[in-house]
């Protein structure tokens, strides 16, 4: 470990931070050019064998930009995309990044470490950054705006060139160091460790812009909101967003054990893939009215209506049904494809019964500074459920990959062991170390 490394990790002041050397390399999770074919003619791309632990050399800093000691991240499914290099390889992410010249050339290299959650210390700050200083405890949003795009100030995510940090972009947050844009940085909430805060900021700012921002779907008291893997990372964010929103949360869930999780969440209504005979395969068309079919009675049957709003992100194996089962005039909201993205529903149901898509990706950083203030005041927790460490971090998206997780699952990077970083222990007093953690407490309980 550099020492500077070590004096982020024993607490030390802002003016020996600023002092001490930068180390020439750092431990990173990383991605190698070189493996881009390696998965060619494999059915099971496991991304523990292309995920690689080891130093890499540390980059400059742009003006704009921050240098965090990263004490703890997190595995979203982006980096298991990366892993498998699907649909595109994201090596020519850093190479069209690259393209548009000065300090973006930095991108483009054989190695592209990963990650788009982190929670830190920030350790340098290039010229140019005012609101941030060395020494502050910080969390990362993963977008990457553009702020010389007219269409940023509209919304940061309409800029032609925003991209998403550790996946359309190098130096990600698994790792010890990551580099940031000021405009990417939001405060950590003092009641929660190192990786609970890092387990946020992808996850509850895409479901916050989904439900809650002016962007989304802008749910309103008394609701229903239908959410597919109600128990995974974005899932088990807006069961909690529905509920303080005054809506219904349906969830639907894979298993008994995440079933018990998130109804610790407050989830009104649970339902299990098996309950409506969704198996791992894509449904076909007289499948998808039949599946769509038995989750309607469900629902009716204990709301008396169809739900307002479906909440998607599993995509090809889910979509028909989404738009089948929804509400006449309502919103399917969606902001991924995890089992695919080439859907097939039956446009009848939507243009006939004036349902609406709204796509959705990520969260601007108003949207992320709006969510991170429900995390300060106790009214979103966060969704870890597990905790390894970076050398273990390819073990860990490999749990993801085959989904043998429920919620978030943290690494911790500088950070020792998990449990530090609690700055304010009577806030978190208050609100409980069981209520932070239910997604913990429902594995013990089933353990």
């Amino acid at each position: 470990m550099s020492a500077l490394a070590d004096a982020v990790t024993n607490g030390a002041d802002a003016r020996l931070l600023a002092a001490l050397p930068l180390p020439e390399r750092y431990r990173a999770l990383y991605l190698r050019k070189e493996d881009a074919d390696m998965f060619a003619g494999v059915e099971d791309k496991d991304v523990s064998a292309s995920l690689r632990v080891g130093s890499v050399v540390m980059p400059a800093l742009a003006p704009d930009e921050v240098l965090v000691a990263v004490m703890a991240s997190s595995i979203n499914y982006n980096t298991v995309w990366s892993a498998i290099f699907e649909p595109t390889p994201t090596f020519r992410f850093l190479e069209r990044l690259a393209a548009t010249g000065g300090w973006a050339a930095r991108h483009d290299l054989p190695h592209h470490v990963v990650g788009s959650d982190a929670s830190g210390v920030i350790v340098r700050v290039g010229a140019g950054v005012r609101r941030w200083h060395v020494g502050d405890h910080v969390v990362v949003s993963p977008v990457q705006a553009d702020d010389q795009d007219p269409a940023t100030h509209e919304d940061g995510m309409l800029g032609v060139d925003q991209r998403i940090w550790g996946f359309e972009t190098n130096f990600g947050g698994l790792a010890d160091f990551a580099v940031v844009r000021a405009s990417q940085l939001v405060g950590k909430p003092a009641h929660l460790t190192w990786e609970e805060a890092a387990c946020n900021p992808l996850c509850a700012g895409t479901a916050y812009r989904m439900l809650v921002g002016e962007h989304g779907a802008r749910i309103k008291q008394g609701d229903a909101v239908l959410i597919w893997g109600a128990a995974g990372g974005l899932g088990a964010y807006a069961v909690q967003l529905v509920r303080n929103g005054g809506g219904i949360p349906i969830g639907v869930v894979s298993s008994d054990a995440r079933a018990d999780a998130i109804r610790r969440l407050g989830c009104d209504l649970v339902v299990k893939r098996s309950d409506i005979g969704l198996s791992d395969d894509v449904p076909g068309p007289d499948e998808v009215r039949a599946i769509g079919r038995r989750l309607g009675s469900i629902i009716r049957g204990h709301l008396g209506r169809d739900p307002d709003v479906v909440f998607e992100h599993v995509g090809r194996a889910t979509f028909g049904i989404s738009v089948f089962v929804l509400k006449r005039g309502g919103t399917v909201v969606t902001c991924g494809s995890s089992t695919g993205y080439h859907h097939e529903f039956d446009n009848r149901y939507l243009w006939m019964k004036l349902k609406r898509v709204i796509g959705s990706h990520a969260a601007n950083l108003q949207e992320q500074w709006e969510c991170a203030r429900l995390f300060e005041s106790g009214a979103l927790v966060p969704t870890l459920s597990e905790v390894f460490p970076l050398s273990e971090a390819p073990k860990a998206a490999r749990q993801v990959q085959t989904n043998r997780h429920a919620g978030k699952v943290g690494i911790t990077c500088l950070a020792p062991t998990p449990g530090l970083g609690v700055t304010d222990p009577a806030l978190r007093a208050r609100i409980g170390a069981d209520r932070l953690n239910p997604f913990r407490v429902a594995a013990a309980v089933t353990a």
